[in-house]
């Protein structure tokens, strides 16, 4: 039960998947997830103080969003897994089992934040503008449950940040033919070698996080940072969730569902942001000329 990551030289050993309480077994990833969670309202409240809003109207967000990102996560596993869910129905409800896609939680949250700022009477824009920060503190965080998990990982790679893990540990169908022809032995156990893409994904959206710390208070409009987050979390996945072998696939084909709306969702946040660029030199140019006037 451990890990390895050779060309770095670090092996963490004895690495379970969950811990026993009073003989109950609580898996990490659940406990990474909620950490993710108290984590990323965090994040939210203080973007709030940084841009003078009612942190406790983020509380009630939060709670709503969490709710409805966990069922929106778990509603989209479903559906592009219906193959095997429609032949075990009454594994749709067991959670324990996995199966939370991460873009069906920001869709989940995207309708929640929409139908809050609506009954609030508060504009989304700006709202989604400050929580998308925490967010993306959830995505980082919670990615790492996957590493627990010894799951969403890429196909095999002999690259500096390869990652070793125990044959017996994983899905046998997550396994392809490239990762199975290169299994390393040691001693007399089975190692798959391949990418990170969990620390990869973590990483990338870390630096989307200060990014979008940094524009914060230079922001010209209200939705900027969410587009920002869109057309810069969309960059990343696309070529992240190309490495996976785990991919969920759009229904009678083989592309990948996540890679796909990652790519529409970079190209609707690039036509945005270049229009509501345009729409403002415009208006400051008609500014400019009244004051002529």
């Amino acid at each position: 039960m451990d890990i390895r990551f050779p060309h770095l030289g670090i092996e963490i050993a004895h690495l379970g998947k969950e811990i026993s309480i009073g003989g109950f077994g609580i898996a990490y990833y659940g406990l990474i997830i909620a950490l993710g969670m108290v984590c990323g309202y965090t994040m939210a409240v203080w973007q709030a103080k940084r841009t003078g809003q009612n942190t406790e109207m983020y509380l009630d967000l939060a709670l709503w969003d969490i709710v409805f990102a966990v069922i929106g996560a778990r509603i989209y596993y479903v559906i592009f897994s219906w193959g095997y869910y429609s032949e075990h129905p009454a594994e749709i409800l067991n959670l324990r089992g996995g199966g939370l896609a991460i873009y069906g939680g920001v869709i989940g949250g995207v309708v929640t934040t929409l139908v809050f700022a609506r009954i609030r009477k508060q504009s989304f824009l700006q709202l989604a503008d400050t929580a998308c920060a925490g967010l993306l503190v959830g995505q980082i965080i919670g990615r790492w449950g996957n590493f627990f998990n010894r799951e969403a990982f890429g196909d095999y790679t002999n690259g500096l940040f390869a990652m070793q893990i125990p044959r017996e540990d994983v899905r046998a169908s997550d396994l392809t033919d490239s990762i199975m022809s290169h299994l390393v032995t040691i001693g007399g156990t089975e190692y798959i070698q391949v990418h990170p893409t969990f620390l990869y994904e973590s990483v990338w959206n870390l630096v989307l996080l200060l990014v979008l710390v940094l524009v914060t208070k230079k922001k010209q409009y209200h939705g900027q940072l969410f587009l920002l987050y869109l057309l810069g979390y969309g960059l990343g996945r696309v070529w992240i969730e190309g490495l996976r072998t785990d991919q969920l696939l759009l229904f009678g084909t083989k592309l990948p569902v996540s890679q796909l709306l990652s790519g529409i969702l970079v190209l609707f946040a690039i036509v945005l942001l270049i229009r509501m660029g345009w729409k403002r030199r415009k208006k400051r140019q008609t500014e400019v000329t009244a004051k002529r006037l």
